[in-house]
């Protein structure tokens, strides 16, 4: 599901998980614990985490039928500290961080994306937080770095996409390539940092950090809690269960 590397003193973490990277509360404790172990190797100068380019999306969030699945609230528990744990680990990681996005960048894959320090994207890429659709509120937190602020709110509420040209001219992608090209730009830009001093990049990711207006950790912990609350009332389950059976869910109708 997670598979991982170091060339040339970049970590490449790979997520692997068909048909389209939704991960499993283990596969985010999995991803979150590869990206911590690998940015705080003083051998890694930067890492890079991607997606199979064979698989549709970069990454589409949790794994719904996990959650509709259980009928106690133990995988949502723990599958919000996985997802936490995750953006956490690339929000924390001594070593810079590259997002290299394909695909459907979807929920988690937005939480990723939004706390990278570097984002390149394919040209095939889209961006989008299907949260209410879906029974879960998060993440807007870290759409908020990648769309203006009126554009997040807008987004949050409808479910809509917004593509990886228009995140170019905002500012918040890097660079949008050819998919093919998608990991060797990554490796480019990861080679640039990856030559300078260590001791500097990563007093320096530590001081970007610490200027930060919006205290990422706290601000997505705070949102996760009305997640909590939306499944207390039993909207969650019903719009879960939708999903997986493929129908209009039955709520907010008189």
């Amino acid at each position: 599901m997670i598979h991982s590397e170091i060339r040339d003193h970049v970590a490449e973490i790979i997520i692997d998980n068909p048909p389209v990277n939704a991960l499993t509360a283990q596969g985010w404790f999995d991803l979150a614990n590869a990206i911590s172990r690998y940015g705080a190797d003083p051998q890694v100068r930067a890492v890079i985490v991607a997606a199979n380019p064979e698989l549709r999306a970069f990454q589409v969030g949790v794994d719904i039928k996990e959650l509709a699945a259980d009928s106690t609230n133990k995988t949502l528990i723990d599958v919000n500290r996985g997802c936490y744990e995750t953006f956490a680990a690339v929000y924390d990681s001594p070593a810079p961080v590259i997002a290299a996005v394909h695909g459907y960048c979807l929920g988690g894959g937005i939480g990723i994306a939004g706390n990278a320090d570097v984002l390149v994207a394919a040209d095939d890429a889209t961006f989008a937080l299907p949260e209410v659709d879906r029974g879960a509120l998060g993440a807007a937190t870290h759409l908020s770095r990648l769309v203006p602020y009126k554009k997040m709110r807008a987004m949050f509420l409808t479910g809509s996409v917004v593509t990886a040209q228009e995140l170019l001219a905002f500012g918040t992608v890097e660079r949008v390539v050819p998919r093919a090209e998608l990991l060797n730009t990554a490796r480019e830009i990861s080679q640039v940092i990856a030559a300078k001093s260590p001791l500097v990049i990563r007093r320096a990711k530590e001081s970007l950090n610490a200027i930060d207006p919006v205290d990422v950790k706290r601000s997505y912990r705070f949102e996760q809690g009305f997640t909590f609350e939306l499944n207390l009332w039993g909207d969650s389950d019903e719009l879960r269960q939708a999903f997986v059976d493929k129908r209009d869910a039955d709520v907010g109708r008189e």
